[in-house]
């Protein structure tokens, strides 16, 4: 049975600082047209929407495990349906992706590493949150970036893996914007 995140991060996205900080950051570092993977949708789907807008025009792809937060994205697309040309979410548990089923991108949040990954995800043999970390990095095109949330309830336990993560890939941290830890993939 597939690994569900039954909590509904609802259509107020001050439940969500990690997606109005990252979409701050873009908008403070006049990052554009990127390619952008997004852990986490959240029923708001913030990210998707603003980083449509013309300003930022950017393409969002997100993942959430929450039925009702995926219902929420079939809603908006449903509503507004030229959404769907620069934002696509889906249904699924990160920690069974498939590098041959993902594009290639310029940045991608882990703003939930560790808040989700348990012993449901070992039934279907899903990978760990490092090697979620580390996939994803190899999607990453070499100058892009790579984000993570310290105010995640689960940032203790992933703050070591981001250390091994460090470690096992060519990456350097290059700063910190509000509560988001900013990586760049270097080779």
């Amino acid at each position: 049975m597939l690994n569900i995140w039954d909590v509904y991060w609802g259509l107020r996205v001050e439940q969500c600082p990690c997606d109005v900080h990252f979409v701050e950051w873009l908008e403070e570092q006049g990052l554009t047209g990127k390619r952008i993977y997004h852990f986490g949708t959240g029923g708001h789907h913030y990210i998707g929407i603003r980083c449509a807008e013309p300003e930022l025009d950017c393409t969002v792809l997100g993942i959430t495990a929450s039925p009702k937060e995926y219902e929420a994205f079939v809603k908006l697309a449903t509503e507004n349906p030229s959404i769907t040309k620069t934002y696509s979410a889906y249904f699924g548990d990160i920690y069974t992706s498939n590098a041959k089923l993902l594009p290639r991108f310029d940045i991608v949040t882990l703003f939930h590493s560790c808040e989700f990954r348990s012993e449901k995800n070992d039934a279907y043999g899903a990978l760990t949150d490092l090697e979620v970390m580390q996939l994803f990095t190899d999607q990453t095109d070499v100058g892009g970036h790579i984000l993570f949330y310290t105010g995640s309830f689960a940032y203790a336990s992933a703050e070591p893996i981001i250390a091994d993560w460090v470690k096992s890939r060519s990456v350097e941290e290059i700063g910190q914007f509000k509560t988001l830890r900013v990586f760049r993939k270097t080779a």
